[in-house]
């Protein structure tokens, strides 16, 4: 779940609401810590959430970032017809002040839950300034969604270089009549000096560029194609945040 190169796991801590884990950089060894968690619908329990959260933060005292379903939401313009704050809201807004969290704005849309009748903004990140202070150009973004009716967020903060996209194996290519032979032919036609390994190497390389020549021909630009569906799927995200969309 981390890259052992950037960062080490020093503790974990597990609770009724949240899963955390304090950090260190590898390179400056600066210490942090993260917490995942998910909220209850019930006002009582959400009081335990918020004891719990504020026990491990003072236990650990650190620069830190919590996120994941809160299950409730920080202004009543976060839900789609409300109107006045409760109760609820105003505990949430409090163990916000007490910690000093930063609620930094979402971009790319208004609420990260929806269903056929109602929207809410029920998943965020929060961050500790001393956190700003050591990563900068946090944000984080909604992005698209395919099956679950929460958007996934992306929180980043500062600028880390992408690692080039490695080769996959797609299990659509089963469905193709006799593309297991045609593997068979692609392996068996390249011929190569050395040893053993060696030969088992270059014989894997040349067999991903047969897969990758003959996907395009088969399946066309599929990642054009995809954006394009994700294109017409972003336009209609906007449009259920004002009205309910019909089925067509």
């Amino acid at each position: 779940m981390w890259d052992r190169r950037v960062v080490e796991k020093v503790k974990e801590a597990v609770g009724h609401f949240s899963v955390s884990c304090k950090f260190k950089n590898v390179g400056n060894q600066f210490e942090w810590a993260f917490t995942g968690v998910y909220g209850p619908n019930l006002n009582k329990k959400r009081r335990n959430m918020w004891e719990e959260l504020s026990r491990l933060i003072s236990w650990w005292d650190l620069p830190w970032c919590l996120g994941g379903d809160f299950n409730i939401i920080h202004f009543p313009s976060e839900r789609l017809g409300a109107a006045s704050y409760t109760r609820a809201m105003c505990r949430f807004s409090d163990f916000i002040s007490l910690h000093g969290l930063m609620d930094i704005p979402l971009e790319r849309g208004l609420y990260t839950w929806s269903n056929t009748s109602s929207a809410s903004r029920i998943d965020r990140f929060l961050i500790s300034p001393l956190l700003v202070d050591h990563f900068t150009q946090f944000s984080q973004k909604m992005m698209s969604r395919v099956l679950s009716d929460h958007f996934p967020i992306l929180m980043e903060g500062g600028n880390q270089r992408r690692a080039k996209i490695p080769f996959r194996f797609e299990n659509m290519w089963l469905r193709v009549e006799n593309f297991v032979d045609k593997v068979k032919d692609w392996w068996a036609s390249h011929l190569f000096q050395g040893t053993p390994s060696f030969i088992l190497a270059k014989k894997l390389a040349a067999l991903k560029l047969d897969l990758k020549k003959w996907n395009e021909m088969e399946f066309g630009n599929v990642t054009y194609k995809k954006q394009q569906l994700w294109s017409k799927l972003n336009d209609l995200d906007p449009k259920e945040e004002t009205h309910p969309l019909i089925a067509e």
